[in-house]
């Protein structure tokens, strides 16, 4: 499969231009150095970050996938660099951006956000 992102919410997406995977950490309350300096991560759990961006778009395209994207909550089946596969997890939705390029010919620069697992592992 080409795509990275199989699906959201059920439904297929078009390919991103950049697809982005972060992991990172969450960590106990009381985590923090110690006066001697030393770190006490105390890792609760990991949490997964997509950073995806669709380039050169119709108005047609852009509302697709903003729409595709806009419930608060989301089901994406995805390309987990960790498990080596695809898999499939809760997301949210962070900020959204779309630069126009073209008014006149309807094309959108690109439309990017980033989407953040909702419980960690």
């Amino acid at each position: 499969m080409a795509n990275p992102i199989a699906s959201v919410d059920g439904n297929a997406v078009r390919c991103p231009s950049k697809y982005q995977y972060e992991l990172y950490d969450v960590s106990d309350t009381d985590a923090g150095r110690t006066e001697d300096t030393k770190m006490d991560k105390k890792r609760i759990g990991q949490c997964v970050k997509l950073i995806l961006e669709w380039d050169n778009l119709t108005t047609a395209q852009g509302s697709a996938i903003l729409r595709a994207f806009n419930p608060e909550y989301i089901n994406v089946r995805y390309l987990d660099l960790k498990t080596g596969g695809y898999r499939t997890s809760e997301f949210y939705v962070g900020d959204r951006t779309a630069p126009m390029y073209n008014a006149a010919l309807g094309l959108w620069e690109n439309v990017a956000f980033n989407i953040i697992e909702r419980s960690g592992k």
